[in-house]
């Protein structure tokens, strides 16, 4: 246990600033490419979830369980009041939290502590495992935690720094992108008019927050981006060396 402290918390030299412009653009090309934004989101659909858990418990209501599901999507069951600020917390959790998990672990990383920005994502895992209720969700959740943990406890530190500024990247620059899928579900299915097509997607996290507040679906669509673009750009100034 001591070891592992001494690991978490070991601090290091910042990387070179042609290393974090190289991560930048991979995490970019994963975040914003077809095929590599369907990698990525099953790392965001995990924290957002987990945002949808945390806020939950927060505000008094009672988990369910999560489920992840194989095409990248997810959800998050409590129980409690269907309205109220507690149910609008809840729900307008879900898609800052990628983006203010990875400003956070710009933090950390940013400030030399990789090794500690990753454990903090392991530890997130161990406890989604307690509400995970679907065996594809068990599996994505165990695999994320088995291999963040893996690496910040065996690899060299230069290794462990960059899969760091990676993985924060990926989150920060993956949660814009999810809002516009978001929308473009919206899009497809007809919740942007107030019509929703035979066999449609169910409504999305900002329609169901119009429902509750009667703030139109594209404020909060609107709010979604600017908590994501804010962080964006805190976290990249973070990270610069």
């Amino acid at each position: 246990m001591t070891e592992l402290w001494e690991r978490a918390t070991v601090s290091h030299a910042p990387l070179d600033l042609p290393l974090v412009l190289g991560l930048a653009a991979v995490a970019l090309l994963l975040a914003w490419s077809p095929w590599g934004y369907r990698l990525v989101r099953h790392l965001v659909t995990l924290v957002h979830e987990a945002g949808h858990a945390l806020v939950a418990v927060l505000a008094g209501r009672r988990l369910s369980g999560i489920r992840l599901h194989s095409d990248t999507s997810g959800v998050t069951l409590s129980r409690g009041r269907p309205r109220g600020p507690g149910m609008v917390l809840t729900l307008a959790a879900g898609y800052p939290a990628p983006a203010l998990a990875g400003l956070a672990g710009a933090w950390l990383v940013g400030a030399g502590y990789a090794a500690g920005g990753l454990w903090l994502l392991v530890l997130t895992c161990a406890l989604m495992l307690l509400l995970v209720r679907n065996l594809y969700g068990l599996w994505v959740v165990l695999v994320t935690g088995a291999a963040m943990g893996a690496l910040s406890w065996a690899a060299a530190p230069v290794a462990v720094q960059t899969a760091a500024y990676l993985v924060v990247f990926s989150l920060l620059l993956a949660a814009p992108r999810s809002v516009v899928q978001m929308q473009r579900a919206r899009r497809r299915s007809g919740h942007h008019r107030g019509r929703v097509r035979s066999g449609g997607a169910p409504a999305s996290d900002a329609d169901q927050l119009a429902g509750l507040t009667g703030l139109p679906a594209l404020a909060w669509v609107a709010v979604f981006w600017a908590v994501c673009l804010a962080c964006l750009v805190l976290g990249a100034w973070m990270l610069w060396p």
